[in-house]
């Protein structure tokens, strides 16, 4: 086996290696919209169920966070690995074999971002990341100001914190939104 060939393989194991852990993070970061809308149904099933109950409103904006900020860092990640393969991985393969078509290496990588319908999916994807992380958060603790009349001073401030926090995971769920089309 030539050295040629030798680093061939080492780059197409990467390549497997790298599509392998994609899609384990795809599915986590999908699951990770299944689990939020299901904890939200249950902690806004319990606190609705009394006026005593109401403070578990609290309670959404922090698994809002805490899960949107998870589902993003895996979906930035799927990205990355998405971009390393089109960018680097394609172009030392090229240099290696002297292969100026890109599609032809991994065409796949590079194809699927070219869908006339990509932007807008991509679009409709930010719309209801930003809807189930963030709006569902600050409908929570407007809801919450909204029945509990004079909460303390250290509530209200928990309250104010979680909104910034809120505001601040909309802007990086923008930012990290992968609207590119091509390669």
């Amino acid at each position: 086996m030539s050295d040629k060939q030798k680093i061939l393989d080492v780059y197409l194991q990467e390549y497997n290696k790298l599509k392998e852990e994609q899609a384990r993070r795809i599915g986590f970061r999908d699951n990770m919209l299944y689990v939020t809308l299901g904890l939200f149904g249950a902690i806004l099933s319990f606190s609705v169920s009394g006026q005593s109950n109401y403070y578990a409103l609290l309670v959404i904006p922090w698994v809002c966070l805490i899960l949107g900020w998870t589902y993003l860092v895996n979906d930035e990640k799927i990205s990355a690995i998405g971009r390393y393969i089109r960018y680097n991985l394609v172009n030392k393969i090229q240099e290696l074999n002297n292969n100026t078509d890109l599609e032809s290496i991994f065409g796949w990588e590079i194809v699927h971002r070219s869908d006339k319908r990509r932007l807008r999916r991509k679009i409709e994807q930010l719309v209801i990341d930003e809807i189930t992380f963030v709006l569902s958060g600050i409908t929570a603790l407007v809801a919450f100001w909204f029945l509990v009349s004079q909460p303390s001073l250290a509530v209200n401030i928990c309250g104010v914190v979680e909104l910034v926090l809120l505001i601040v995971l909309a802007v990086e769920i923008i930012i990290y939104a992968d609207l590119g089309v091509g390669r």
